[in-house]
């Protein structure tokens, strides 16, 4: 078993949950079964499957759960680009949000390469 908590890919993951459950604390309270929840479910689900994939015994599985996880992150950056276009976020905050979302993807990206290559 890994130790999902010295992957930076999980990091990264954990510090996005905490962006965006305190940047939805803003969205429109109509948005609470909506969007806000959304993102919230998709952030999570980021952080969530790296931890269930190092959990897995086989290699195989790991990549399986890694690439769910990357799958979220995509979903996040999209659900991002819903709430800018709204004007439920800041620039600011909309600028950092996606680039939490895009380094997260890209580290994730980068650990299911080396994993492939390595198998």
């Amino acid at each position: 078993m890994r130790d999902h908590r010295k992957l930076r890919a999980f990091e990264l993951a954990d510090q996005l949950v905490m962006s965006v459950y305190s940047a939805t604390r803003t969205f429109p309270k109509d948005e609470m079964f909506g969007l806000t929840s959304q993102l919230r479910r998709a952030s999570v689900s980021i952080a969530s499957s790296i931890v269930e994939g190092c959990a897995r015994n086989s290699e195989a599985d790991f990549l399986r759960f890694l690439d769910v996880a990357f799958g979220s992150v995509r979903e996040v950056e999209y659900q991002l680009t819903i709430a800018k276009h709204l004007e439920y976020t800041s620039s600011d905050t909309a600028e950092q949000l996606e680039s939490q979302a895009d380094e997260t993807a890209r580290v994730l990206a980068g650990l299911i390469r080396s994993l492939r290559s390595a198998s």
